[in-house]
């Protein structure tokens, strides 16, 4: 969605008014259209109650009267030709109100899947993945349910019954009133319905929305759950989920039928009243017997439609319901990604100042972190798990903001650089890659942000040690990626995602534990590209392994949030800490694992 357009049509005030003010403020551009679908449905309205009159002239003075049949024909092309202006200004009215409908879904669509990706990392990782998936596709599509169906049937119930009663008190005052005896009734027990009825919407959209992310869970970790053999214990704990949303979609059936049984019965004896005193008086005279005949149809045309507006009423709390969950999601705010200032090409020097960063109030996950990195330094980071190495690197892009202290690059505070920018300037290579279902070629491209050659795709995946595995897939660099890179092994999507972000050029590189997944040989070719390429970049390198990091600049030890040791592969080593006891834990590991190779080729 451009600039332009998000001026006109700003969601984030729209979901600040209540809800029905907040639905007609999202039809910011769409408004004439549905306008014009409203006042197609009171032109449809008006041909139907014009029928009735011209009924009326058929029965009391062409047959009653016996005028000339000639009269018959006029009065059946002129029915005719209501019913061609009703079934036209109809289908205008179902044209219109689509156009509308579609139009404020797509962009409401657009708008959702872009504030998505602009909300912050703490957002998503509170929220799960098929809460979001539901509330972008299924209240959407509610929502787009309300401005199809809903809201303009709406406005032919009102338009019908405002024309119907003015006809019908015109015909006879006291039937005309007397027809909406029972009104307030049906009107009161479809709010009643429609309370009730929201509350149990919600609760079953909430519990889809915990069997969408229960099958999206299950889908992603399928390996896993095959490798464990655990199909039984996904199934029952599916079958559970899917059995409270049967409960909950069983009570919310289990209320709409009530509603039929109560506001039918209210209708029939309301319409039976005005039959039979409408009957009454055309046998005592009081009117015409075509007078009863107009009355008699357009009194179905005012209970029914009423009766249907507390269905529509009951049906629109969904849409109520599901405004409510988008515009959670609408209300959240966004990153703030081009605020900020910066000078030019980045030199890549970095100062952590007392620096502490928690997730949750009280937690520290890093604690007075202090150090520095000169640009083109080459930063390793070891610890035990949960000790923050990852936590600190993903300062550096912004994903989090720091909670005290002080984070500058090239003298500048971290804060101050537009998130936008400044994450074009790092390029990470996490743990676990994640490859998008595209061919090979589109994977590597993707982080470069901007037009690449063929020959800079090769060169990438050369220096990533991958070229020559993708020359032997059938179809090359046009492979197509199987979802999240499943077609390739743990060791193909890591030198992928190492050859994307190489192509990207950044200016700082994080490689979070990218070693991994390799093969020892492989593992070094990728070690010595990447050496060449780390030259002049300044480097963080997370890593288990200290072989992997012993010719790093600086190596910072890291345990329960804090720093414990700093400094070179030689310093470290001579000191009694944790390094030293890293080191030498991996060292008899190696030892023994060597031993036991060794007696397996004597065998």
């Amino acid at each position: 969605m451009n600039e332009k357009t998000m001026q006109r049509f700003d969601l984030q005030n729209a979901v600040a008014a209540n809800r029905l003010v907040g639905l007609w403020r999202m039809m910011t551009g769409y408004r004439l259209s549905y306008v014009g679908a409203v006042l197609s449905i009171a032109v449809a309205a008006a041909a139907r109650t014009v029928t009735f009159f011209l009924l009326r002239y058929l029965v009391d003075d062409v047959l009653g009267k016996g005028l000339h049949l000639d009269r018959v024909w006029l009065l059946a092309l002129g029915i005719i030709g209501l019913a061609v202006v009703e079934g036209g200004f109809t289908f205008l009215r179902g044209k219109l109100a689509a156009q509308t409908a579609e139009g404020i879904t797509r962009r409401l669509r657009d708008y959702l899947y872009d504030h998505l990706q602009r909300l912050p990392f703490e957002y998503h990782d509170r929220t799960r993945t098929g809460e979001l998936i539901e509330r972008v596709t299924s209240d959407v599509e509610a929502m787009r349910r309300f401005y199809a169906e809903q809201g303009v049937e709406i406005g032919r119930i009102l338009a019908l019954f405002v024309f119907n009663l003015a006809a019908l008190v015109s015909l006879n005052a006291k039937l005309g009133l007397l027809s909406i005896l029972f009104m307030p009734f049906v009107l009161v027990l479809s709010l009643w319905f429609f309370g009730r009825i929201s509350k149990a919407y919600e609760r079953y959209q909430e519990q889809e929305a915990v069997l969408s992310a229960r099958l999206q869970e299950n889908l992603t970790g399928v390996r896993v759950v095959r490798a464990f053999a655990r199909q039984p214990f996904e199934r029952d704990r599916f079958e559970q989920e899917n059995w409270e949303k049967y409960q909950r979609g069983r009570r919310l059936l289990v209320m709409h039928s009530l509603y039929w049984p109560a506001s039918d019965v209210l209708c029939t004896l309301q319409m039976l009243l005005i039959y039979y005193l409408g009957a009454r008086m055309a046998i005592e005279g009081t009117i015409t017997v075509g007078t009863y005949v107009a009355i008699a149809g357009m009194v179905i045309w005012i209970i029914w439609p009423m009766r249907n507006l507390g269905r529509i009423i009951v049906q629109a709390s969904s849409a109520l319901v599901s405004y409510r969950r988008v515009a959670d999601v609408i209300g959240e705010k966004r990153e703030d990604m081009v605020s900020g200032q910066h000078n030019g090409r980045l030199r890549g020097e970095i100062v952590f100042d007392d620096v502490c960063f928690e997730y949750k109030e009280g937690e520290h996950v890093l604690d007075h972190v202090s150090f520095r990195c000169e640009p083109g330094q080459v930063v390793a980071l070891l610890g035990p798990t949960g000790s923050g190495k990852s936590s600190l690197v993903n300062l550096l892009p912004r994903f989090y903001d720091y909670d005290c202290g002080s984070l500058t690059l090239d003298g500048t505070e971290l804060v101050e650089y537009p998130i936008h920018w400044l994450r074009q300037q790092i390029g990470i290579v996490e743990q676990e890659p994640f490859l998008f279902s595209r061919t090979i070629r589109e994977n590597i491209a993707y982080g470069s942000g901007r037009e690449v050659t063929d020959k800079e795709i090769e060169e990438a995946a050369q220096a990533a040690a991958i070229h020559d595995v993708i020359l032997s897939f059938p179809e090359g660099y046009d492979t197509l990626v199987g979802e999240k890179g499943v077609t390739l092994s743990g060791g193909q999507k890591q030198r992928v995602a190492i050859a994307r972000t190489l192509l990207k050029d950044p200016r700082i590189l994080v490689l979070d534990d990218a070693t991994s997944s390799v093969d020892t040989e492989t593992e070094a070719l990728i070690r010595e590209a990447l050496e060449r390429l780390m030259e002049g970049r300044t480097s963080f390198i997370i890593a288990h392994r200290i072989q992997t990091i012993m010719q790093a600049d600086k190596i910072l030890v890291l345990d329960k949030g804090r720093i414990v040791q700093q400094g070179a592969h030689r310093e470290l080593i001579q000191q009694d800490g944790l390094y030293k006891q890293i080191y030498e834990l991996q060292a008899q590991v190696e030892h023994s694992v060597g031993e036991v190779g060794h007696v397996g080729h004597t065998i």
